[in-house]
């Protein structure tokens, strides 16, 4: 949640610097050495602008759909990316152009793991058959040429198992978008047609592009169906399949910052009204493309989530609890280091710990990784909670309990359970609030949440502000709701209410 509302400020509050000042009109790549460069991090344009102009303020967004949000919000000047893609991107950005021409051509082509050479020699194998045969020609004709985006049928038999890619979304066409909640473009049709060959269904995990090789390496996903540029770095770490196309890097801008668009004529229509560019965001965001199913999808994802963790986090919780009251030092110990090392990690690293290094062998549901670290972390401050919560309550009481005749478990079950959980309950409602919160950052895991919904609907609309304030308000309304219900909760083990309401009946 944290995440959302600071993307909202910095994409909408505009730089207070920018208010003041002109920028100077940029005529060719050698004005960008003292500018402020937006790229992809891990990306070879990020690589390429810290070594071209190792002078220019340079920041590294975690997504395309990013960059180009923070060259027309004025956060950068310009942006970097890979031309074929940027060309289809400025279609739908009238008020941004290209400086300069593309640079630095370079092959690309699928990633597979340097210890899965079969599945490597396979896709060679296949993409020198459909190369003989016309297929590949015809491919490259109808997406990068035509501009024809209808993906053609292809049977995935599931005969032979199952094929994992990893991919990025909102990578743009001809090579990746989202259509209609289906992944289309030539990256998908190409790794949909080697899986075909395989006999072999095909699932696309949808991925941070940092993650993209830590994934393939640690057995997380089969191949990457990305259009990974060859580099030096990357081919000691994976091995790339045959190149498939070869693309470079462009520059942009707003237009208004670049010379050669500088004298173009304005267009002088009405701007729409506020009530107008409302429905038309409604729209675009929303029904276009039946975009609500990504965030009923995400939504699911989120309540899931947050309701497994909370239970699994509250019933860990107790056992650590336990553990750290008891006197022996072998379970008290243990229990604080706990705590300690849980309470002061960032919850993120520890789902990277968890997903990559934990389970790096073991092919598990990404959304159970993250049930596990969210749970983990809540159970971490339940246990202190819990404990603060008993030791507030006299030990007269359970003395009280064992000389009426209760035994120690009973005791804490009928004595000291109830009066614990009047007390904590104010405190741990705002833990599971945090944790509903927290789950918008499982993206970096390939998990589609809320926030995931919402950074692939701006990729396709580059609007930065109504997918922001959507999720800000299903994350409120979720919030809400279990405020009210953690309230109900609050109010019917409360004494006070009990009695009141035996008296009214």
């Amino acid at each position: 949640m944290i995440k959302i509302f600071l993307l909202i400020f910095y994409f909408l509050l505009p730089l207070q610097a920018n208010a003041n000042e002109e920028m100077q009109p940029i005529t060719n790549l050698e004005d960008l050495k003292n500018k402020k460069i937006g790229v992809m991090l891990g990306s070879t344009h990020d690589a390429f602008a810290h070594k071209q102009y190792p002078e220019a303020d340079i920041l590294q967004y975690k997504s395309p759909a990013d960059v180009l949000l923070g060259v027309k919000s004025g956060k950068v000047d310009v942006g970097i990316y890979n031309s074929v893609s940027l060309t289809e991107i400025l279609k739908l950005n009238p008020d941004l152009g290209v400086i300069d021409k593309p640079f630095e051509f370079s092959p690309v082509g699928f990633g597979f793991n340097k210890k899965n050479v079969e599945l490597h020699a396979q896709f060679n194998t296949f993409f020198q058959t459909i190369k003989d045969s016309g297929v590949y020609a015809d491919m490259i004709e109808r997406w990068t040429k035509k501009g024809i985006t209808d993906m053609p049928k292809i049977d995935t038999p599931n005969k032979n198992g199952l094929l994992v890619a990893g991919h990025i979304s909102d990578g743009g066409l001809p090579f990746v978008t989202l259509r209609n909640n289906e992944n289309i473009g030539l990256n998908i049709e190409l790794a949909k047609r080697f899986a075909a060959y395989l006999g072999k269904d095909i699932r696309f995990d949808d991925m941070e592009f940092g993650g993209l090789i830590p994934s393939l390496n640690t057995g997380k996903i089969d191949f990457i169906a990305v259009t990974l540029m060859f580099t030096e770095e990357r081919k000691q770490k994976i091995n790339f399949g045959e190149p498939y196309y070869e693309i470079g890097m462009s520059a942009f801008a707003l237009k208004k910052n670049i010379a050669a668009f500088k004298q173009e004529k304005k267009n002088d229509s009405t701007a729409p009204t506020f009530l107008q560019e409302l429905v038309n965001n409604f729209q675009s965001n929303l029904i276009q493309e039946k975009r609500y199913l990504l965030l009923w999808d995400g939504l699911k994802t989120t309540i899931i989530i947050s309701i497994l963790a909370t239970i699994f986090g509250t019933f860990l919780g107790g056992l650590i609890c336990f553990l750290r009251m008891s006197n022996n030092k072998f379970l008290n110990i243990p229990a604080k280091i706990y705590i300690s090392i849980l309470r002061g990690t960032p919850v993120l690293v520890i789902l990277m710990i968890i997903f990559y290094v934990v389970f790096a062998s073991v092919n598990v549901s990404p959304i159970f990784v993250a049930t596990i670290a969210f749970g983990m972390n809540c159970g971490a401050y339940a246990a202190e909670i819990f404990r603060s919560g008993i030791e507030g309550i006299e030990k007269g009481q359970t003395e009280a309990g064992i000389a009426m005749g209760f035994n120690k478990i009973k005791t804490f079950i009928y004595i000291i359970l109830p009066q614990t959980v009047r007390r904590i309950l104010p405190i741990y409602k705002g833990e599971i609030i945090t944790l509903v919160k927290m789950t918008s950052i499982v993206g970096y895991i390939a998990v589609q949440d809320l926030t995931k919904a919402s950074d692939i609907i701006r990729s396709r609309t580059f609007d930065a502000f109504f997918p922001l304030i959507m999720i800000a308000i299903l994350y409120f309304l979720i919030s809400l709701i279990l405020i009210q219900f953690l309230d109900y909760l609050e109010k019917i083990t409360d004494p006070k209410y009990k009695r009141k309401v035996r008296t009214k009946s």
